[in-house]
């Protein structure tokens, strides 16, 4: 009788500890380059790229769904009727995101954000800034390496800004490391 119960105890620690360990972590921590293309929205006014950073964190109600905070800052100097204006864009966005595991190394997302996109320019010494409505569409595809680390392989996002009253359609990739706990 006792070996009975000390064996149906096993099994039911090894059951549990195999079922947790099939969980998915409940936060990650995204950290990477960003190339942004900006649509100036201005007649005459060329498009042009940016270079910087995005950083976002996602906590996870469920195994499928949850919620991103995602920041970034893009940086350049286009030049903008023959003269090269200093260029800085930064977007803090929020919204839902849907994640996809699966058995393979490769874990597939995609979210809607909203929030602000800063954009501030300086040329001769005289700059100027304004702060607008700005949402993104996309997702992307992390390759894992383990349980609390990942590669994020690619990240596209459609992302729409609204400066001084006219939409940009622009176009976002990212791409760095995910840390997952």
């Amino acid at each position: 009788m006792f070996r009975k119960l000390i064996a149906v105890c096993a099994v039911l620690l090894v059951g549990s500890m195999l079922a947790s360990a099939q969980d998915e972590p409940k936060g990650e921590v995204f950290g990477g380059y960003q190339y942004f293309h900006a649509n100036s929205g201005v007649s005459g006014v060329d498009n042009f790229n940016l270079n910087g950073w995005n950083a976002a964190a996602s906590g996870y109600f469920t195994r499928n769904l949850g919620i991103t905070a995602d920041f970034g800052g893009a940086y350049g100097t286009p030049s903008v009727l023959g003269v090269g204006v200093k260029t800085n864009f930064y977007t803090f966005l929020f919204g839902p995101s849907v994640r996809f595991p699966n058995s393979s190394r490769v874990t597939p997302f995609a979210r809607v954000l909203f929030g602000g996109g800063r954009l501030s320019g300086s040329a001769f010494g005289v700059s100027a800034s304004s702060t607008d409505f700005t949402w993104a569409a996309g997702g992307g595809i992390d390759a894992n390496l383990s349980r609390n680390f990942a590669i994020r392989v690619a990240q596209a996002d459609f992302l729409q800004t609204r400066v001084s009253g006219s939409s940009q359609n622009n176009f976002r990739f990212s791409a760095g490391i995910v840390l997952k706990f």
